[in-house]
């Protein structure tokens, strides 16, 4: 679990730094709205970012507290200036903005104003285009949310975009994150805030750049009508200069977990002559507050209706295992999955979930944790932030998780349960889930403990060829395919969620140029605890080359590694497979006996330090007959920055070995 900790957590501490952090002195800048330099349109973009499509001249934003003249308390204040220089067509999108709004309960958030404004050199002299009204948009997400739109007039290439806007929060729990990097280049970016001394935030980091933190206690003068409040404020002022555009590659959870960033949640408020109220400072703190929660804790207390329901489902079964697979089974086949990701139910009352059929991820699997806790079977709510959310910086901080699992205890064992998906199984959740540790809730002595989600199995894909060619150089034969684990959950599902066999084929010989397909059969479709199977009369044309009496083919035809998915020359986040994986690939090809084996690739077998992957690659033939097998394996899902380099020259070796021929001559 430490060593989890440190991969995913600790990599992301503001102090981590990458080559081109910067523990230099940046100095402040200042930007005046309007106020364009032709300096501006002469900047150029080069090195690792000569493809970049814009560039962030700066990006600068400001927080802070007021008084509400209609409450009476204090509100947070947001205020947003950038400016960006477009390089080519691709970097339009820079000329458009989306602001999301909050509200709830008669609190609200509020777009004070918004500025916006193209500029374009023309002539040596600049011409402004501002923001009109036909193109500000406003639509309504849900009953919550609402986006804001805005697209700028007369955008070109070498083009200037430039917005600035406030907003008014009255929601001071979670203050808006900033983040430093973008897929663009940066010149400057800038964030400050003053937080009055009555309330203290948890201030969570992430990211490899150096940001130059300073903080500073300042006076400040809060008004509220005529009456004056001077207290102390905590002023923080964090900035960054020259910041190479980001770059994104293969196997990562979500690039959030990798962009330098500042974030602020509420932990604490002493206002004069009030008690002192401690908001989240601790995870007994969260618990008691899940546990009274009526959409989370109470929800899974109320067992009138599961306690009919599960009588219904167990029968006279008294064995602990049998109760739990009866009641997982009934609650993933029930309840459909609506594709929304909460920690939070949308009803208060599991019966109404059941009698809906249909629910969240909450709805479900607190649904699952109210008859399993009905069934004298020890369950607990697990907390995750899901891969596409990002990492939970491991303090407490409730609103950094975003979905909930169950975590059931018979005995020693410990099976994680996830009812959203019909094809999941014991100790299978979904993909997006596997976070690598999840926060376990007890509310019976309202703790929280750390616990692993890891999925120590491998995922195994097996592919069997067993083909012919002909004297006519057209190869024919079966295709076997067995898939365990996630390799068979992701085959399941491309198959029921396709149209027809025949779609789902379709997409199957998608990318596979001469590939086809007769008498597909599929085994274990729905016995999910068994490898899924599948078998298949194949044909493969176009793909052997023949000059004068010579034979060319790549014997691995669609299952080899084209390109390699590392191509940065260094990584400063983790490699995250999400589970250990294992792809073996087999032929055997016979062949007509006037043909000679002329070259064929030499066996290899590479291995990473402590086995922690490999790479197998074998020939054998026989007049007539050749066998090929290769073998990549991951025995981990999460490998170290540090383990980049062999990672990245493994699969140099792959795409290498997997693309070599074998050649035959004619006699």
């Amino acid at each position: 679990m430490d060593t989890i900790k440190s991969i995913l957590f600790g990599l992301l501490l503001v102090s981590t730094l990458s080559s081109y952090a910067q523990q230099k002195e940046v100095k402040p800048r200042t930007f005046k709205y309007g106020k364009i330099e032709l300096s501006e349109f002469d900047t150029k973009v080069n090195g690792t970012d000569s493809a970049a499509s814009a560039i962030a001249l700066f990006d600068v934003g400001k927080g802070w507290f007021e008084f509400s003249v209609k409450t009476g308390e204090f509100i947070y204040v947001f205020e947003r200036h950038m400016r960006y220089k477009i390089i080519n067509k691709t970097g339009y999108d820079y000329a458009n903005l989306e602001i999301q709004l909050y509200g709830n309960n008669g609190n609200k958030e509020n777009l004070e104003y918004m500025d916006g404004a193209t500029y374009n050199l023309e002539a040596g002299k600049t011409v402004i285009s501002k923001l009109n009204k036909e193109s500000k948009f406003s639509e309504k997400q849900d009953k919550n949310f609402t986006l804001k739109k805005f697209a700028l007039p007369n955008v070109k290439e070498g083009s200037i975009v430039e917005f600035k806007y406030k907003i008014k929060s009255d929601f001071i729990f979670t203050l808006r994150s900033w983040y430093f990097q973008k897929e663009i280049p940066v010149l400057y970016s800038s964030y400050e805030i003053r937080i009055p001394e009555y309330y203290k935030y948890k201030i969570t980091a992430g990211g490899y750049l150096f940001i130059n933190p300073q903080e500073e206690m300042i006076n400040e003068t809060f008004m509220s009508g005529t009456n004056t409040l001077n207290a102390k404020s905590l002023k923080l002022h964090y900035q960054v200069e020259n910041v190479p555009g980001l770059k994104t590659e293969n196997f990562i959870t979500t690039m959030k977990d990798y962009v330098s960033r500042v974030g602020f949640e509420l932990s604490s408020i002493t206002v004069p002559g009030a008690v002192y109220r401690d908001v989240t400072s601790t995870w007994p703190k969260i618990v008691k507050r899940l546990k009274e929660d009526e959409n989370f804790g109470l929800f899974a207390n109320r067992r009138g209706f599961s306690k009919t329901l599960l009588k219904e489902i167990i029968k006279t079964n008294t064995d602990k295992d049998t109760i739990l697979s009866l009641v997982f089974n009934y609650v993933k086949n029930n309840i459909k999955y609506n594709n929304d990701v909460e920690r939070y139910t949308s009803e208060t009352n599991p019966k109404s979930i059941f009698e809906k059929k249909a629910g969240n991820s909450a709805d479900i699997n607190l649904c699952l944790l109210t008859l399993l806790t009905e069934a004298k079977i020890d369950a607990f709510p697990v907390l995750l932030s899901t891969r596409s959310h990002g990492a939970h910086p491991g303090f407490p901080m409730l609103t950094e998780f975003n979905n909930v699992i169950v975590v059931a205890q018979i005995g020693e064992k410990s099976i994680l349960l996830d009812a959203t998906d019909k094809n999941h199984t014991p100790n299978m959740i979904g993909f997006d889930n596997l976070c690598h540790e999840g926060l376990k809730v007890n509310f019976a002595d309202e703790t929280a403990d750390w616990i692993s989600i890891e999925d120590p199995t491998i995922s195994r894909k097996s592919v069997n060829y067993v083909l012919n060619l002909d004297a006519e150089n057209k190869i024919t034969g079966k295709m076997y395919l067995a898939s365990t684990n996630y390799e068979a959950l992701d085959r399941r599902e491309s198959y029921l969620s396709a149209t027809n066999e025949a779609d789902f084929l379709k997409s199957y010989k998608d990318g596979k140029p001469g590939f086809g397909i007769k008498n597909y059969k599929i085994e274990n479709l729905t016995n999910i605890n068994e490898s899924l199977i599948e078998t298949m009369d194949i044909s493969i044309d176009d793909n052997v080359e023949e000059a004068g009496n010579l034979i060319y083919f790549t014997p691995l035809f669609y299952e080899r590694t084209k390109e390699n998915p590392f191509k940065l020359e260094e990584r400063n986040f983790p490699v995250d497979f999400g589970h250990p994986t294992e792809k073996s690939i087999r032929i055997t090809l016979d062949y007509p006996k006037e043909y000679q084996i002329d070259k064929v690739p030499k066996n290899e077998k590479i291995i990473l330090p402590e086995e922690s992957a490999a790479f197998t690659f074998m020939f054998a033939n026989e007049p007539g007959k050749l066998v090929i097998s290769s073998k990549i394996s991951f025995k981990k899902s999460l490998y170290t920055p540090e383990e980049y380099h062999h990672l990245k020259e493994l699969f140099k070796n792959i795409v290498r070995k997997q693309s070599e021929q074998i050649v035959l001559k004619k006699s």
